[in-house]
């Protein structure tokens, strides 16, 4: 691999991302990690004892959508491969009644990853782009009652990565989404998830790293069934789901 070749990891914050750093280290790239907590992202490097010189750190505001264009125009060098992981997730009780927490999640999750992959995609003059991904969930396959506010997030995202992928094609410029059940993660904490369909961190980020050319990506042959299931349920079934 091109040890010259660059990520950009935006959410690098998060537990699976923090995986794709190691992984994309492996594979001699060089990282950018953008997030907003610069600390924690000094202390993971540390803390795994990573080659500091392979990586540079960006503050990153996914919901400051005026310093979008700013940030990208000042990384020192322009990513080959970019990665969106950055996700926020209220529950939808919580969602009901604070408004202020579901326009966070609706700016993470969606307008954040809008506003700056526009800039990035759009700059022809980055020669050097060839692979976008995103962070999707199967809470945006179909509206559940459950959790239908952060799903719509998580729906809408991934519509427009379908979209993306059309408008890049002719640039040979590829565009994956990853739709993801649960992982063992910060994001999760607290929640009362069924044990046996947690993945790992690092079995999530492994598929990212190595993956190929289709667009939707579901790790896990237990979470491909239940995400075609989903997929196909009448929605007379879908509306008895939690």
């Amino acid at each position: 691999m091109n040890s010259e070749k660059t990520v950009l990891i935006l959410g690098a914050n998060s537990d699976v991302a923090k995986e794709c750093v190691k992984l994309y280290l492996n594979k001699s790239f060089k990282v950018i990690m953008a997030s907003r907590n610069l600390d924690e992202m000094k202390n993971f490097i540390n803390e795994n004892h990573l080659n500091s010189d392979k990586i540079e750190l960006k503050y990153f505001d996914a919901v400051d959508f005026a310093s979008h264009q700013k940030f990208y125009d000042e990384l020192h060098s322009k990513p080959n491969i970019v990665l969106y992981s950055a996700g926020f997730l209220v529950q939808n009780n919580e969602a009901f009644q604070d408004f202020e927490k579901t326009l966070t999640m609706m700016q993470t999750n969606y307008c954040g990853a809008v506003s700056v992959l526009n800039i990035i995609a759009m700059d022809k003059s980055n020669k050097n782009l060839e692979r976008i991904i995103g962070l999707s969930s199967l809470s945006g396959v179909r509206g559940r009652k459950s959790n239908f506010v952060y799903g719509s997030t998580k729906s809408a995202f991934t519509q427009y990565l379908a979209g993306l992928r059309q408008e890049l094609s002719s640039r040979k410029i590829q565009v994956n989404v990853f739709v993801l059940g649960y992982i063992r993660s910060k994001i999760n904490e607290g929640l009362q998830l069924n044990q046996s369909l947690i993945m790992e961190p690092d079995y999530v980020a492994e598929k990212i790293v190595n993956v190929g050319n289709s667009f939707v990506n579901v790790p896990n042959f237990k979470w491909k069934l239940i995400y075609q299931l989903l997929k196909n349920l009448p929605e007379n079934l879908v509306a008895r789901l939690p």
